[in-house]
C-alpha cells in the first residue's frame, strides 16, 4: 500500500502543475496577468518538486515522463502565449498588422511543444538541457506584467508590438537551438564542479532582492551566458587536454 502510494506521490505533483497552468489560462483570458504571471511561478514550483519526488521516491515511469511533458506544454507553452496575446493587444495597434501580431505569442506554444518533444526523445539532455529549457522561458515571459506593474516607466518597452514580435521570434529560436544549456540539478556538494550554478543563485538571489521581478530577464541572460562560458571552458580544456598513449 505504501509502495503503491509513492508511486503516485511525483504524478499528482505534476497534476497540481497541469491545474495551475489551466487556471492561469483563465485568468489570462480575464485580462489578469498578474494572476496568470503567479500561475506560471506555481507551476514551475511543482514542475520542480515533482522531478525531486521521483529522484527522492525512486518512483520513474514512462507515463510520469508523458504527464510531465503534456502538463509543460499548457504551463509552459499555451500559458505563456495566452499572456503574450494579452500583451499584444495592450500595446499600440498597427492597423491589419496588428490581427498578425496579435496571434504570433502563440508561437512560443506551438516552439515548446517542439522542444519537449525533442527532449524526450534526446539522450544527450540527461545531464545538460539543449535549448532554452521551456519552464525558463516561460518565466522570462510572466515577469512582463509583474515589471509593468512595479515599473510603470518600463511599459513602452515592453509593450512594443514590434519588439514583442522580435522577441516572440528569438525566444521560439532559443527553445529549440542546438545550444547547450546547464542543469540546475546538483549532483554533488564540490564547488568546483557547481560553481556556474553557485554564481547564478548568488547573481539571482542579489537582483531580485534589489529589482524584484524586473530582475528575471537579466538573471535568464546571465543563465545562457555563464552556460556558454562554462561549456566553451570545458570544450577548450577537453582539446588542450594531452591524450594518453598508451
Amino acid at each position: 500500500m505504501k509502495k503503491r502510494v509513492k508511486k503516485h506521490v511525483p504524478n499528482a505533483i505534476t497534476c497540481a502543475n497541469l491545474f495551475s497552468g489551466c487556471v492561469g489560462i483563465v485568468f489570462a483570458v480575464q485580462g489578469d496577468l498578474i494572476s496568470a504571471a503567479y500561475a506560471v511561478f506555481l507551476a514551475a514550483i511543482f514542475d520542480f518538486f515533482d522531478g525531486f519526488a521521483a529522484r527522492v521516491l525512486q518512483s520513474f515511469s514512462g507515463i510520469g515522463k508523458d504527464l510531465d511533458s503534456l502538463a509543460d506544454v499548457v504551463s509552459f507553452g499555451v500559458l505563456p502565449s495566452a499572456i503574450l496575446y494579452q500583451l499584444f493587444l495592450q500595446a499600440p495597434q498597427l492597423g491589419s498588422i496588428s490581427q498578425f501580431l496579435n496571434f504570433s505569442g502563440f508561437l512560443i506554444a506551438v516552439f515548446s511543444m517542439l522542444r519537449l518533444a525533442k527532449f524526450n526523445n534526446d539522450t544527450r539532455q540527461s545531464d545538460i538541457f539543449i535549448g532554452l529549457p521551456t519552464p525558463a522561458n516561460a518565466i522570462l515571459i510572466a515577469s512582463f506584467p509583474m515589471v509593468i506593474d512595479q515599473r510603470p516607466a518600463l511599459a513602452q518597452y515592453v509593450l512594443n508590438p514590434y519588439g514583442l514580435a522580435i522577441f516572440v521570434i528569438v525566444m521560439c529560436a532559443l527553445l529549440v537551438a542546438e545550444l547547450p544549456l546547464m542543469s540546475l540539478k546538483f549532483k554533488n556538494k564540490d564547488f568546483n564542479k557547481n560553481i556556474y550554478r553557485y554564481l547564478l543563485l548568488l547573481f539571482s538571489a542579489i537582483l531580485i532582492l534589489f529589482f524584484k521581478f524586473a530582475a528575471i530577464p537579466v538573471i535568464i541572460f546571465i543563465y545562457i551566458a555563464l552556460s556558454i562560458v562554462q561549456f566553451k571552458i570545458a570544450n577548450n580544456n577537453l582539446i588542450s587536454s594531452p591524450k594518453k598513449v598508451g
